[in-house]
């Protein structure tokens, strides 16, 4: 079953005028794309900066709108231009990661209420401040932790607080976008067996952006490479990062680091 859909999907950006007399343009973020996402599987996404790659997540999710094409979500269609009301199946459904643990976490917050916040947000049932300390504990943080505030945790904690933050709620989906690239080798290690743990008890849908092929072989089953805007190159994790057809992935394989002692290195 395609739990995530795509078809035609793209975008478009204005690009602003240097002056009066030039015409306008436009700048292809994303040309026209179409993408499955099998439910329970785990999707790699890869590509140089610029080729596209948070621009297709950012559609996939409905943070940005399309300029053509579709997105269906186990069926329904994703409409970026609904309300954040509206939206709210859709975020039931998703969870996100980001790049910057310490960015992505309100500085006057605690823990425990920014991992408590979409539980509130969206209107989830239940005891929210026992599911905040049993989501803190699965990620590797003593429940106590949640009376702290971010500036007094490691990145590699506060990577595990936005975690919980994205999986509190139970979504079907979870996003990563360069989730592991601002932290160090270990603790970027611990955060992969830490993901690869969640994928495998909670039978979660992944779809990772990342530029390090260890996370890539270690966490996907299929892997898409994008340049330009476009997928030119997709296919299981073993058949592309193995024996890649194209001469663009084959270039961006040999350029990327890896995790030190990943499978096949």
């Amino acid at each position: 079953m395609h739990l995530i859909e795509a078809r035609g999907l793209g975008r478009d950006f204005f690009v602003p005028k240097r002056s009066a007399f030039e015409r306008t343009r436009t700048q292809t973020a994303l040309a026209p794309t179409d993408l499955d996402v099998v439910e329970g599987s785990s999707v790699g996404i890869i590509g140089e900066s610029g080729s596209g790659k948070s621009t297709l997540v950012r559609l996939l999710l409905g943070l940005d709108r399309a300029t053509s094409g579709t997105v269906r979500i186990d069926g329904r269609a994703v409409d970026a231009t609904a309300s954040a009301k509206s939206l709210h199946w859709l975020r039931r459904e998703t969870g996100l990661v980001f790049q910057d643990p310490y960015a992505s976490l309100d500085p006057r917050m605690t823990a425990g209420q920014i991992v408590r916040e979409p539980l509130w947000a969206l209107g989830v049932e239940g005891d929210h401040r026992a599911r905040v300390r049993e989501v803190l504990a699965r990620v590797g943080l003593e429940p106590e932790m949640g009376d702290r505030y971010p500036h007094e945790f490691s990145g590699g904690q506060r990577q595990r607080i936005a975690l919980a933050r994205a999986i509190v709620h139970r979504p079907r989906i979870l996003v990563g976008d360069e989730p592991l690239s601002a932290l160090d080798v270990t603790v970027r290690a611990q955060i992969l067996d830490l993901l690869i743990e969640l994928r495998r008890t909670s039978d979660l849908t992944l779809v990772l952006v990342s530029h390090d092929i260890g996370v890539v072989q270690n966490l996907c089953d299929t892997v898409v490479v994008m340049k330009d805007g476009r997928i030119v190159e997709r296919g299981s994790t073993t058949d592309v990062l193995l024996h890649p057809e194209q001469d663009y992935t084959k270039k961006l394989l040999a350029a990327i680091p890896v995790i030190p002692g990943s499978p096949g290195q």
